[in-house]
């Protein structure tokens, strides 16, 4: 009695089983990718309105670089991107963007830091700067690279017209404007010539003027440089990594 021979498998029908297989697979994984693409970034989003304290509908745009999956196997993002406008935190605003590198997915030790900018108009300049008592905030315009003021003091009871140019930066985290040549009666000469030509009476608005920023922002924030780029005011920060799993750099700074 002969056996029964087994059917022979065809080896086209187990190539095409494996393929099929294959695109479920791949399917899935795009299915996942796009649902990590929508949960992620709400969720980080979520953090920084938080941190921040901002109203709870402010947009904020985050951006993740690269297939996010294998980065959350991983357990970090390799650079995340954040982007608002008219973010408020103490007197300080302006439209924000910053990145971070590292940052992990469990908020379980420190990212590698990062870098933000802040740009400000003029009127967003003006506001911070009405914080500093007898300064003409008010009058304050941008004329690249430096900012101008302008005021009147007081010479033998006649009240004479004084512009300011002043050169903005940053020194030990706060804002700094330094005074380097103003105008006159249509005479324009440098600061140290004001300060010989009328001594102490212009002292006051040739010093330099300073605006602590540490008291609106995180801790891991610190304010490395100030420049006039066209009609904006940018504001340079440093990110310090442990923004993400340490209270104290994630509380406001202290002037």
């Amino acid at each position: 009695m002969t056996a029964t021979a087994k059917p022979r498998r065809s080896p086209g029908r187990a190539f095409f089983v494996f393929a099929a297989i294959l695109v479920v697979i791949a399917a899935l994984l795009v299915v996942a990718e796009l649902v990590a693409r929508q949960m992620v970034p709400g969720v980080i989003r979520s953090t920084v309105v938080e941190q921040l304290q901002l109203p709870a509908d402010h947009p904020v745009d985050v951006e993740i670089d690269g297939i996010l999956l294998p980065q959350l196997v991983a357990g970090s993002l390799a650079e995340v991107r954040l982007a608002s406008q008219d973010v408020t935190v103490g007197s300080f605003s302006g439209d924000v963007a910053a990145e971070l590198q590292d940052v992990p997915i469990r908020a379980d030790r420190a990212a590698a830091g990062g870098t933000a900018d802040v740009r400000m108009t003029t009127e967003q300049l003006r506001a911070l700067l009405a914080t500093i008592d007898g300064f003409p905030a008010e009058t304050i315009e941008l004329d690249e690279p430096n900012v101008t003021a302008s005021t009147e003091v007081d010479v033998l009871g006649a009240a004479i017209p004084l512009g300011i140019v002043l050169e903005p930066g940053a020194a030990e985290g706060d804002l700094v404007l330094s005074p380097v040549s103003g105008s006159i009666a249509d005479a324009t000469v440098t600061a140290d010539q004001l300060r010989q030509q009328f001594g102490g009476l212009l002292e006051p608005l040739l010093q330099d003027r300073s605006v602590c920023i540490a008291s609106s922002v995180p801790a891991a924030l610190t304010l490395q440089s100030v420049e006039v780029v066209g009609d904006e005011v940018v504001a340079g920060f440093a990110i310090d990594g442990g923004i993400i799993d340490d209270p104290e750099l994630q509380a406001n700074g202290t002037c």
